[in-house]
């Protein structure tokens, strides 16, 4: 992987015609949905080769018939060339100077239909060209299709969120394979007032056809832009599934997921589960899909499964930007998946497992659970759309590198125009240590962390609470100054929101230094300083206080007697 990559998603084992990389977990928030009236959509980019860092491509220029380069986005390799547009938008992330932002996750789907020779456009160059080129998340998905269908697509299959400050949708696609040219995809409006999520298991399934007056196929993408239309599709969506003998029944009945991505016990169980655990914390109704999420997938005569759960619901109460990041942390707490619960999480309930995810014991196979909040996360956001507020200064790009359960997501303004140094391209890479860089800053505090998890969390968790409250309080008054600068002088608007948000990257990366400090003074060599008035205790005499040394918990000694009987008794 080269460190200028931003998605890098490479390396998981094929498990079944559902290719489940599981490496990925998208949340989409539409208006109604939340407390204030904005559009969020969260990414948790995870892989084991990803560096965390944060791109910025400034608006460009470019003169008539001009070319563009495609290259992998995983791999670089180059792939041809496209026209370029006479004119692209600045892009911070994954959100552009007009809100729109763009998330995926890959479920790979039917083998047969993952890789087409001849395509141009892989699923990341996708991404970051419509970014570059849209306004609205409608444009957005316009740009995408056209693309693939122009240009043929080269990727597996993958589930996209998609965003502005007024709309979010979801959209799904794969390839079409060897010999084929473009995708088979469909796009969904999520009802204002509703939530959805995927992580890498398609589910989109049955969707309105065009004979609807909402829904219109790609032969009449133009009219994307007519509010009234929520679903958008694949002229042959259906009839290429025909052709390949993947589908016999009525139109009406087809199911995009079941039919190019056929859901199973791995993906329901690790990829399906984070959905299903989100949905179950922000709505009571949802533990009846429990089963469903534990891998216990029940097919009709078809071969669909008939008790996933439903592609979006309403929460019992709307959410704020806070609450979205609380939902962001999480390795099924008070579930029956509980990875703080069972042995493997030994004496201080570590809720991580080293990888493999599958393991074999007398040639049984068993599993871990797959969390949203995992080792492996590169960098994650949430997009955070608001209408009331100038395009540049109301989109915020809420930023956080590592795992998400111990990181800080710091306010990014998607009309910045450049990034903090700790965050930059080429400080430091995925085999580069740089003492100044956010990615390694946090893998430091983590990695400590997972050495005496449920003791050692809480003082990660008391600075991550201080640091985000104190960005949401600060996120108005930021606003407002914003806002007023842009009325008179846009230029001066875009340099003030780039000052703050540099200046509070910077400064978190710093605290979170004093923070790896404060944990490995705190807790060196399985002792626990012992700590007076903020401050670590001294004697009459300035030396350390004897520190503390609670060993391990009664239960887990009692479970080493058990395996060892006597051998460690004292006579």
């Amino acid at each position: 992987m080269k460190k200028y990559h931003l998605i890098v998603i490479l390396g998981f084992l094929l498990l079944s015609i559902n290719v489940n990389i599981k490496a990925c977990t998208n949340f989409l928030f539409t208006k109604g949905a939340t407390k204030d009236g904005s559009t969020m959509i969260t990414y948790v980019a995870d892989s084991h080769v990803l560096y965390g860092e944060l791109y910025y491509r400034p608006a460009m220029d470019y003169p008539e018939g001009a070319m563009f380069d495609v290259h992998e986005w995983d791999t670089d390799r180059f792939l041809g060339k496209i026209k370029q547009v006479r004119h692209t938008y600045s892009v911070i992330g994954n959100m552009n100077e007009f809100q729109v932002a763009v998330g995926e996750t890959t479920y790979g789907g039917r083998s047969e239909l993952q890789h087409q020779p001849t395509a141009t456009m892989d699923y990341g160059s996708m991404m970051f060209i419509a970014l570059q080129r849209a306004k609205t998340a409608r444009e957005a998905i316009k740009i995408m299709v056209d693309l693939v269908a122009n240009y043929g697509y080269c990727s597996e299959g993958e589930s996209f969120s998609i965003s502005d400050p007024n709309e979010v949708w979801i959209m799904e696609m794969i390839g079409k394979g060897k010999g084929e040219k473009g995708a088979v995809w469909v796009a969904r409006k999520v009802p204002d007032g509703y939530i959805c999520a995927h992580a890498n298991q398609a589910r989109i399934t049955t969707f309105p056809l065009e004979n609807k007056k909402n829904s219109i196929s790609y032969d009449n993408i133009d009219k994307i832009s007519n509010p009234d239309i929520d679903c958008v599709y694949a002229s042959d969506v259906i009839s290429f599934a025909r052709k390949k003998g993947y589908y016999k029944g009525k139109d009406k009945d087809f199911s995009f997921s079941d039919t190019y991505a056929p859901v199973n016990f791995e993906s329901a169980r690790w990829c399906e589960a984070r959905v299903w655990e989100m949905f179950r914390r922000v709505n009571k109704s949802m533990d009846k899909y429990k089963a469903y999420a534990e891998g216990n997938v029940i097919k009709d005569k078809n071969g669909y499964a008939k008790n996933r759960l439903p592609l979006w619901i309403k929460p019992d109460k709307k959410l704020s930007v806070h609450d979205v990041m609380e939902l962001m942390r999480d390795h099924f707490e008070g579930t029956d998946l509980d990875m703080t619960k069972d042995i493997g999480a030994g004496p201080f309930k570590l809720p991580y497992r080293w990888r493999p995810l599958s393991w074999k014991v007398d040639s049984v196979e068993y599993c871990n659970e797959r969390a949203t909040s995992t080792q492996q996360t590169g960098f994650s956001f949430i997009a955070q759309g608001r209408s009331w507020i100038p395009n540049p200064i109301g989109g915020i790009f809420w930023f956080g590198i590592d795992d998400t359960y111990s990181n800080v997501y710091v306010p990014m303004y998607c009309g910045m125009t450049r990034v903090p140094e700790s965050y930059a391209v080429g400080n430091g890479d995925m085999l580069t240590y740089s003492d100044n860089s956010a990615f390694w800053t946090f893998n430091l505090v983590s990695n400590l962390t997972y050495l005496k998890y449920n003791v050692m969390i809480k003082d990660v968790q008391k600075v991550q609470k201080k640091l985000e409250n104190k960005f949401i309080a600060f996120t108005p008054a930021v606003d407002k100054a914003a806002a007023e600068l842009y009325k008179t002088n846009k230029d001066l608007a875009r340099e003030f929101i780039t000052e703050y948000s540099c200046n509070q990257g910077n400064n978190t990366v710093r605290r979170w230094k004093k923070l790896a400090q404060y944990l490995l003074v705190k807790y060196k060599d399985g002792n626990v300083m012992k700590e007076k008035n903020g401050k670590f205790e001294k004697d009459k005499y300035g030396n350390p206080v004897y520190p503390s040394q609670p060993g391990y918990p009664e239960w887990w000694y009692k479970i080493i007697i058990e395996k060892t009987g006597d051998h460690f008794k004292m006579k």
